[in-house]
């Protein structure tokens, strides 16, 4: 029996994709461009202000999945990255000018826009984004995107978090098959918004007490948003090249490899480059 083995270029996608997965820390990145911990930004944040933020988070992601059954199949001209993080940094910027509540209201623009750019993403990596199963694949995004350091110590990886959502994925998709969007009594569309929610909700604390700290304002709203998008973008690219190699290879194959990645010895960490060309 012959060895399976990877092309080079599939197994270098891989090792890219796997950095990026095991290492989605979206605090370690902006605290590494704002110049303060975000973890001790967040516990400063107003009690009260987390009910509004879950609420707000819960809003954009039942948006995001509105659009994302409703329009992501369509013809629509793709935008490059840039235009996407530009978009991004006008909303942000109108956010950090006007603060917090401002930020609240920009959240389900930015969280559209972000989801546009995702499903560029998923169709250069060859998805099919006419599928059901292609476009909550792109509302996987947020919530692999908003891993914290409780998964990190628990040692959640990809595949786990994958895992984790199959169930309210598959739900949602029968009961998008059966009935569409409706909502009314639609327990199965309520309990992938929550999952998803849960996780998303981690990132836009962290980004909301970026710029809520006293040096940032309009510009450093802006900037935080342009390092909001990159990251999932990037998490975006990872996630549908899995799933590329995947359909190349099959899912169980490429598991394998990538857990092997993770059995190996001195893993590295990412570099973040926020400003990236």
């Amino acid at each position: 029996m012959i060895p399976f083995a990877l092309a080079p270029e599939d197994r270098r996608a891989l090792q890219r994709a796997f950095d990026h997965l095991e290492y989605p820390s979206f605090a370690a990145r902006l605290s590494s461009v704002v110049g303060t911990p975000i973890e001790m930004a967040v516990k400063l944040l107003p009690r009260s202000w987390y009910a509004a933020l879950h609420r707000g988070v819960e809003a954009a992601v039942a948006r995001a999945l509105d659009v994302a059954i409703s329009s992501l199949n369509g013809s629509a001209r793709p935008l490059a990255d840039r235009r996407y993080r530009m978009l991004g940094v006008v909303s942000g910027a109108v956010g950090g000018f006007f603060g917090g509540p401002a930020l609240l209201l920009e959240m389900p623009l930015t969280t559209v826009i972000m989801l546009r750019a995702i499903a560029d993403i998923a169709r250069q990596e060859g998805e099919d984004m006419e599928s059901l199963e292609g476009q909550l694949a792109c509302l996987e995004v947020f919530a692999m995107g908003g891993r914290s350091s409780e998964d990190d110590a628990a040692d959640t990886g990809y595949y786990g978090l994958r895992l984790a959502l199959e169930a309210p994925v598959s739900s949602a998709a029968r009961h998008i098959a059966r009935r569409g969007l409706d909502r009314r009594s639609a327990p199965a569309l309520v309990n992938l918004i929550g999952r998803i929610s849960e996780r998303f909700g981690v990132v836009l604390s962290e980004r909301a007490a970026a710029k809520l700290i006293p040096v940032v304002g309009a510009l450093g709203g802006a900037f935080i948003n342009n390092v909001f998008i990159q990251h999932f973008q990037e998490t975006a690219r990872s996630h549908f090249t899995i799933r590329r190699l995947e359909r190349k290879y099959s899912r169980s194959l490429i598991e394998a490899e990538y857990k092997k990645l993770k059995r190996r010895p001195g893993k590295a960490s990412v570099r973040y480059t926020a400003l990236a060309a």
